[in-house]
């Protein structure tokens, strides 16, 4: 496994393991296995297991269940209420006229396959690469996919993006999960201030961020971003939000905190399954906001 894309591997997992194992589907990814090689999820599924204790000092069960928690209490929650989240906001964006979809620091994410309308998969050179190499020996359709490699710590990335085929005078949806944790204040402000520049009235930004909460969930989240070393360094107060996406001529236009996430796209999975539940991680916020 290449240790440089362990958390798009992991990312990857979750959805793999979710699609194949739950009787409900909050977040259904079929392609996710036909990206994620057998190997790479039986090494992940064999380090995750044995490493229960980490998680959970007290669990007694097999490496089946122990599997099955460490997937809806700690690397679950967050991957699968934003994954869901994004699906239900595109898919109403797409009703209502958008005609391109960005997805910033792709990684594995599927979302693209089978969309009718353009996409653009935006990444580091090596992971654009990597990810059009497996989708290839897979047989996947990408047709509607342009993938531009980028490099956001170049302060010229966005150029990339208006170099490729991309029509700013299209609404478009843009989402930027996962990412504001491993950004900088200033680097996170100066992403969303590049991306509102180049998208049309009626375009949306959709993102997560860590809360200035407490929470368990995000202390261990941070231990293993450590391990696959990314190095998780902001939060945001609303308040900071809000201005962020003011000053840049955005509004938001849903804001959900974990238990709105977990209410509204866990609650059928928690009702069948109520001594395994999924609890949306406390320390994380998500924002559908729109050019005004």
């Amino acid at each position: 496994m290449n240790n440089k894309n362990m958390t798009a591997l992991v990312s990857a997992f979750v959805r793999c393991y979710h699609y194949k194992n739950s009787n409900i589907k909050i977040y259904s990814d079929k392609y996710s296995e036909k990206i994620i090689t057998k190997e790479e999820y039986n090494k992940i599924y064999q380090n995750m297991s044995q490493g229960i204790n980490f998680f959970n000092p007290n669990f007694v069960g097999n490496k089946d269940e122990a599997m099955k928690w460490i997937v809806n209490n700690q690397i679950g929650p967050s991957v699968l209420g934003r994954s869901a989240f994004n699906k239900r906001s595109l898919d109403i964006a797409i009703r209502i006229n958008c005609k391109q979809y960005l997805v910033y620091a792709c990684g594995y994410d599927t979302s693209c396959i089978g969309q009718k309308i353009k996409c653009f998969e935006i990444d580091k050179s090596e992971m654009i690469k990597d990810k059009i190499n497996r989708l290839k020996k897979s047989n996947i359709d990408t047709n509607n996919i342009n993938f531009i490699e980028c490099d956001f710590t170049n302060k010229d990335w966005i150029k990339n993006i208006l170099k490729s085929s991309y029509d700013k005078t299209l609404i478009s949806f843009n989402i930027l999960l996962g990412i504001s944790y491993y950004l900088t204040k200033t680097e996170f402000k100066q992403m969303i201030k590049q991306i509102s520049e180049i998208i049309c009235k009626g375009s949306s930004i959709l993102f997560d961020y860590q809360t200035c909460d407490k929470s368990n969930e995000i202390v261990i989240n941070k231990q293993l971003a450590l391990e696959a070393k990314e190095k998780m360094k902001s939060k945001y107060t609303y308040q900071e939000i809000m201005k962020i996406l003011a000053d840049n001529n955005m509004e938001i236009y849903e804001y959900l905190n974990y238990h709105d996430i977990t209410n509204e796209f866990f609650y059928d999975y928690n009702t069948l399954n109520p001594n395994n539940k999924i609890i949306a991680p406390k320390g994380v916020a998500y924002i559908l906001s729109v050019k005004k």
